[in-house]
């Protein structure tokens, strides 16, 4: 699923959410906000993805966010993990290691993570749940993802993302260390509620 199909989705529970929540029929919406009700209703189907514009406008009409209304699980709650509180979960005699910066519940386990890797090591998973995500990207040196037995040279500076519900692997094939940042979104477990 594309980044912009997980917004469209996003935006149609969420719309629906909060216009139930403030007790609007979808006419009381559409009048309220200055939206047609079919364009409201193609959104909360998910069929379109509205211009910025008309989302302000429903946004408004509701009295949220539009943080609020594409993804309601941001609320306030602000967490700060200082660095000696992060988990070193990993390492190696040589110096390579990987820690857990901060992990949230998205809509199931979401974190982010620093990595470390010494020059000739390398870290191999197997293949995360379906609709698994990471994101990376490599602050120094030039890693070698290998995502379902395909190499991928990534470079300092880059960043890559790729669903991970394949086996994959990182690994330092250079000459010096290597980090990156990388941040893995798993979904709910099967039994979790959507709501």
């Amino acid at each position: 699923m594309s980044d912009l199909d997980q917004l469209t989705q996003s935006l149609a529970r969420n719309l629906k959410r909060w216009r139930n929540e403030r007790g609007f029929t979808l006419d009381a919406l559409a009048a309220r906000a200055g939206v047609s009700r079919g364009m409201i209703i193609q959104i909360e189907q998910a069929r379109t993805n509205p211009s910025v514009g008309i989302t302000v406008k429903l946004a408004d009409a509701l009295g949220v966010s539009i943080t609020t209304l594409l993804d309601y699980e941001q609320g306030p709650h602000v967490r700060l993990v200082p660095p000696e509180q992060a988990v070193r979960m990993w390492s190696t005699e040589a110096g390579s290691s990987t820690t857990l910066l901060v992990g949230a519940e998205a809509h199931g386990p979401f974190e982010l993570w620093s990595w470390r890797l010494m020059p000739g090591d390398g870290s191999d998973s197997d293949a995360h749940p379906p609709g698994t995500v990471e994101l990376l990207h490599v602050v120094r040196g030039e890693l070698t993802l290998v995502v379902d037995g395909v190499e991928h040279a990534v470079a300092t500076g880059t960043a890559a993302t790729f669903e991970a519900d394949v086996p994959h692997g990182y690994h330092n094939k250079g000459a010096e260390p290597l980090e990156m940042t990388l941040s893995i979104s798993v979904p709910p477990a099967p039994h979790a509620s959507t709501h």
